[in-house]
This record gives C-alpha cells, sequence and structure tokens, in this order.
C-alpha cells in the first residue's frame, strides 16, 4: 500500500481544537469528520482494496451513528404512560442472521468423513453429491487454506472456502503426510464436550458424590438453624423448663451438658482425611504476572492466543453459566476450550445457588484440564445481577459463603474469586467481604476499581484498591481498571497489589503486554497491526472452522474486537504519550492510508477491513446494525 504523508492529505482544520475529554493529536494530522470520510471513501478503491479480494471494492459506505443524545424526563414524558415495557439498552429490533443462512444447503458430513452410508437415509435434506454442491457453493476466498498448510489436511474438505488448495480436480482432498503425522494424537486445544458426556448432563445421569455429600451438610445445618430460630420464640417457656428438669438430673449430667456448649471443631472422620487440605492442592504462582482478563464475547480462544504471543501471563475464558454447562450445551462448552499455548489457564463460572455452581466445580474438576476456578461475583448486566448472581453475589453474604464452601469442598485446583468495589457508587462494601474471603479459602481475589452503578463512568479507583491488597495479604489480590499503557501499569504496581488485570486495554491493543514488560511505548505500524488482524482471521478458522459458516463467525467477532480497537491512537500520532484509556480520540488521518482506515469509526470501515482478510461479505449478512450501537461503547 503506498503511504501518504500528513503533507498529501485534505486540508486540516485548524481551528478544531483539543476538546476536553479527547486525546491531544498533533495539529499536522488533526481533520475533521466530512474530512476524515472523504479521504478513506476516495482512497479505498485505490489503496485499500488491494490488500483483499477485488469484489471489496463495491463495498458500500454505512452511514456513521448519530452521537447519544442525552433523554430529559420531563413532566409531560412523566405523564404518559406507554402501553408496552421500553426495553433500554437492549438493541431487540436488531435483525439477527442465523448461521444457517449462510449455507443453506450443505455437504452432508457422511460424504466429508467418507462414512459409506448416510444415517439419516432420505430423510437427510443435505446434500450427497460434491458435484451439485460445487455448483452452489459460494466462490472461494484464496488460493492458500491455513489449516491445510499448518496441519497437513483440511476437515472441511471441498466445503472449505479455500478448497483450491488441496482439491483435486476430481474432488479429492490432498494431504502433507509429514504434517499429519507431527500432529497426529496431539490435542492442540483440550476441554471439548465428549459425546458420552453431553448425552448424559442431558439425560441427568451424571453423579455428583461430593457436591451432594456437601449439600446435606448444608441442609442439616439450616434445618438446625430453623430449629434454633423456632426455639427462641419459645425462650421464657422453654427456660422454666429447663430449670425444673435441671433440679432433679444428677450433677454428672449437668457437667456432660455444658461440655457439649463448648465450640469445638468436631469429631475426625473418613472424609476429613481423604478431603485435600488446601496446602495439597494444586498450587498457582500468582504472583507479579500479567493476567487477560475473562472478557465477554471478546474474550474467545482466537482472541486469548493474539495475546498470549504479545506476553499475557494467565488466560481465563469467558463467562460461563453454570446452568448451561450442567445441561450440557455445547456452545456453553466452547467457552471453556483450552489451547496448547495457555499454559495458566482458569475457567470463570457465573451461578447464585450452591448446588448447581458446586456440581458444575465437580463436572469441570473430573472432566476437563483447567489451573483454577473463578468465580463471577462482578458482572454488572442486569440479566445476571437481578436473579443474584454477578454483583449481586456481593450482597448475599451467606449464599456467597456457601458457594465458596461448597465449590472448594469439589475441587483439587484453587478457588479465586472476581469482585468489584460495590453495588451502589459511594457504597464499598469489597473490604469487608476480603477478611471473610480469607477465612473461606479463597486462593485469590481479583478487584474491579469500580462499582455496578459506575460501569465505566468513572476512572477505577486504585487508592481502594491499594487498600484492599493491604488488607487481603498474605491472599494475593490482582487490581483491574484502566491500564492502557506501561506507565499506567507501573502505577498500578505501586499500589502493592500482587498482579494486574487487564480488560479493555488489551482489547484496544493487545501488544499492551509487550509494552508493560520491555517498559517502552511501542509505535507500531499499520502494516504490523494488519497482521494481527490476519493471525485472528487464521486462529478464527482454526477454531470455528473454514467453511461459510466458520468464515462469517470469524468476521462477526473480528468487527466486535474492532469496534475497541478502532479507539487506539498510534503514538507518532499522539502530541502527549500515553494515551488515556477515557479519552476520546478525535478525527485525524493517519501516516498512511492504512492507519487512517483502522481509526475509522463507521462500521463499513470495519467491514472494509475483514474483507481485506476474510474476503467479501454475503449479501444477507446483516451484523452491521447491530454494531451501530457499539461504535462509541
Amino acid at each position: 500500500m503506498e503511504e501518504k504523508t500528513a503533507e498529501e492529505t485534505p486540508a486540516i482544520n485548524s481551528a478544531n481544537a483539543t476538546v476536553k475529554g479527547e486525546a491531544n493529536i498533533k495539529p499536522q494530522f488533526r481533520t475533521t469528520k466530512d474530512a476524515f470520510h472523504e479521504f478513506v471513501d476516495s482512497n479505498w478503491k485505490t489503496n485499500g482494496a488491494k490488500g483483499g479480494n477485488e469484489d471489496a471494492k463495491e463495498a458500500a459506505p454505512v452511514e456513521e451513528p448519530e452521537s447519544k443524545k442525552l433523554k430529559l424526563d420531563t413532566d409531560h414524558n412523566k405523564s404518559e404512560k406507554p402501553d408496552k415495557k421500553q426495553w433500554r439498552g437492549q438493541n431487540k429490533s436488531r435483525p439477527h442472521t442465523k448461521p444457517t443462512a449462510y449455507d443453506e444447503k450443505r455437504l452432508c458430513m457422511s460424504v466429508l468423513k467418507d462414512d459409506k452410508q448416510c444415517h439419516f437415509g432420505e430423510k437427510c435434506n443435505f446434500y450427497h453429491d460434491i458435484g451439485e454442491y460445487m455448483k452452489t457453493k459460494p466462490a472461494d476466498i484464496g488460493d492458500k487454506c491455513y489449516l491445510y498448510d499448518t496441519f497437513g489436511k483440511c476437515p472441511y474438505t471441498v466445503s472449505c472456502r479455500y478448497a483450491m488448495a488441496h482439491t483435486t480436480p476430481d474432488f479429492k482432498t490432498m494431504e502433507k503426510m509429514d504434517l499429519v503425522k507431527e500432529f497426529e494424537g496431539r490435542n492442540v486445544v483440550k476441554n471439548s464436550l465428549s459425546k458420552d458426556l453431553q448425552i448424559s448432563l442431558r439425560k441427568r445421569s451424571v453423579k455428583f458424590p461430593k457436591s451432594d455429600e456437601f449439600l446435606q451438610a448444608l441442609a442439616k445445618q439450616k434445618e438446625k438453624r430453623e430449629q434454633q430460630e423456632n426455639g427462641a420464640k419459645n425462650a421464657s417457656a422453654d427456660k422454666v423448663e429447663e430449670v425444673q428438669q435441671a433440679s432433679t438430673e444428677p450433677e454428672t449430667q449437668v457437667n456432660t451438658e455444658k461440655k457439649t456448649e463448648v465450640k469445638t471443631v468436631g469429631p475426625l472422620t473418613d472424609a476429613d482425611i481423604i478431603k485435600l487440605r488446601p496446602c495439597e492442592k494444586k498450587q498457582v504462582d500468582f504472583k507479579d504476572k500479567l493476567y487477560l482478563a475473562p472478557l465477554t464475547t471478546c474474550g474467545n480462544l482466537p482472541f486469548r492466543r493474539v495475546c498470549k504471543r504479545f506476553g499475557a501471563d494467565i488466560t481465563c475464558g469467558e463467562m460461563a453459566m453454570c446452568t448451561n454447562l450442567l445441561q450440557g450445551q455445547q456452545s456453553e462448552w466452547a467457552l471453556l476450550k483450552r489451547h496448547e499455548s495457555e499454559d495458566v489457564f482458569g475457567v470463570q463460572l457465573e451461578g447464585c445457588f450452591p448446588d448447581t455452581m458446586s456440581r458444575c466445580a465437580e463436572l469441570i474438576n473430573n472432566n476437563i484440564e483447567v489451573d483454577f476456578v473463578d468465580i463471577n461475583s462482578g458482572c454488572p448486566i442486569d440479566l445476571v445481577y437481578k436473579k443474584g448472581g454477578g454483583c449481586g453475589l456481593m450482597t448475599r453474604t451467606r449464599k456467597f459463603e456457601q458457594i465458596i464452601r461448597g465449590m472448594n469442598s469439589v475441587l483439587d485446583v484453587p478457588l479465586t474469586v472476581k469482585i468489584r468495589t460495590g453495588v451502589q457508587e459511594k457504597c464499598n462494601i469489597a473490604h469487608k467481604l476480603i477478611p471473610e474471603f480469607k477465612q473461606w479459602d479463597v486462593s485469590m481475589i481479583t478487584l474491579h476499581g469500580r462499582s455496578r452503578e459506575q460501569r465505566y463512568t468513572k476512572s477505577a479507583d486504585w487508592d481502594y484498591i491499594s487498600s484492599c491488597a493491604e488488607l487481603a495479604s498474605p491472599v494475593p489480590l490482582y487490581g483491574n481498571g484502566d491500564i492502557l499503557s506501561y506507565e499506567d501499569a507501573m502505577k498500578a504496581r505501586e499500589t502493592g497489589v500482587s498482579g494486574i488485570m487487564i480488560a479493555r486495554g488489551a482489547l484496544i491493543k493487545p501488544w499492551i503486554f509487550t509494552e508493560i514488560k520491555e517498559n517502552r511505548h511501542w509505535d507500531i505500524s499499520s502494516g504490523e497491526r494488519l497482521d494481527i488482524l490476519r493471525d485472528f482471521s487464521n486462529f478464527g478458522l482454526e477454531h470455528w472452522g473454514s467453511d461459510t459458516r466458520g468464515v462469517e463467525k470469524a468476521r462477526t467477532f473480528m468487527l466486535e474486537w474492532l469496534s475497541f480497537m478502532c479507539r487506539y491512537i498510534p503514538v507518532g500520532v499522539l502530541e502527549r504519550v500515553p494515551q488515556k484509556i477515557n479519552e476520546r480520540p478525535p478525527y485525524y488521518i493517519g501516516r498512511d492510508y492504512l492507519e487512517s482506515l483502522m481509526a475509522s469509526q463507521n462500521v463499513g470501515d470495519w467491514v472494509r477491513i475483514s474483507e481485506m482478510l476474510l474476503g467479501p461479505v454475503p449479501k444477507n449478512f446483516n451484523f452491521l446494525p447491530k454494531h451501530k450501537a457499539n461504535a462509541y461503547k
């Protein structure tokens, strides 16, 4: 791609001074909204489309979303009662395209796997003739298949969107035997849900002996507590009766009763001998590590692989609902998958009841390979909070204790907890919970320096995180919030935390882990950033598949990531380094065309970038309306 210097860019609006809340850009790069889009659109056909498929030239520009307007509640509006419930922030009217719409009639799996006959027989709705399927199959994206070049064979054979790389004229699939032998018997991706386990979960035939034992003990405690509460109501009558009995009973019996009133640990049982003590569990060194946060939607396996390449020490799967895991839902179990490059890997569970959480922990402990299990008690969304999960657990101390003790009793790996400062904005409660966590044998605590009500409207409170880290000692406490540069990380480490968790900073620039470890600002080029996206697309094809469904799923998650990545401002463009995470990027022309394209907050430009790597979008691709709401999130 030809580079475009600042002198060759459109006229700069010198009057466009720095606005409060915007990052400081060097004057020679600043421009206006209209001039920016005119530059990007006019140069796309000559510069941008060279990096991808020729069909990308015909991509129609999409109008940029309007800025959010503050809705004021007037007396007139308050008096009017809407007929239907207004869904705020739900985006219910967004059209949704199911993955099946991209490839309506696929090739039958019996043909792909070379089975002699189809199990569904005449009832099967898919193609069994490869020749007929090839007439309806969309055109190939490229002439090189990442799966074929990496593993020696492509499991999607002729349905692959890069099939010309490994298919003979008579539709036979080629193989590279040296690579096939190298990966034979090697599990690159672990923690997949087996068919037998899925069937057992759906039939509810899986046994949970350790969880049942804990729940029975819990039920006995509840029954005892209820008896004590009922007994307290008749305290006066009982007291008179006890005095009368004490006068008639022998002295030895009275002495025994007095002894039983003293609180003891209890008798030693076989369960206590067999049960693992905290010191005997698998240990994880949590000291001074860089922890990639469990990011819903964006924290998928391909993205975690990108971050591991740049130096992330600890990775964690996306938040998984324990009830869905217990039901054997394939989509939920996919969140637990682990790549071989993830050396310290954990899974994050969400739930609000001791029975489901302890059973889910036992299920994970017996069937997949993880280094730790994390409890999500920081999720702020209404769907989770209103049923008592996420942040709701912070206000339900008794349930929280039962969940932690129950999961600890069935796990052979450390149990960690992620919390926020509190629920209300000016009412911090994390410092009250941390001493309890220490008693409940939590192995590590992660504290996000904002409350549920604050979301991202305020800066993270690192002073409060510092006081909580001192309170948590010797249990390691990780701090989280507003880390976008190595300078932010250095300031965070000075607070006394055991380590740093990075969330939005990794989405905006995944190379932040390298910057922190090398103590420098990386003025990364637009070509290097495109290579990162190319790696993500390759990892996505490996994870979701190289057929039409897999390609469009990889595109969907890439566009979701680009809605964050467009906020990055190159170091060479900034007037003041480093960029702060809560500063909005103004309109600017980059040092070359690709850098300008990547700075666009227009969804149409994000699609153009995806077309450079994954080919043109299908006609029925309804992803754009969703991101009109996400362009400025």
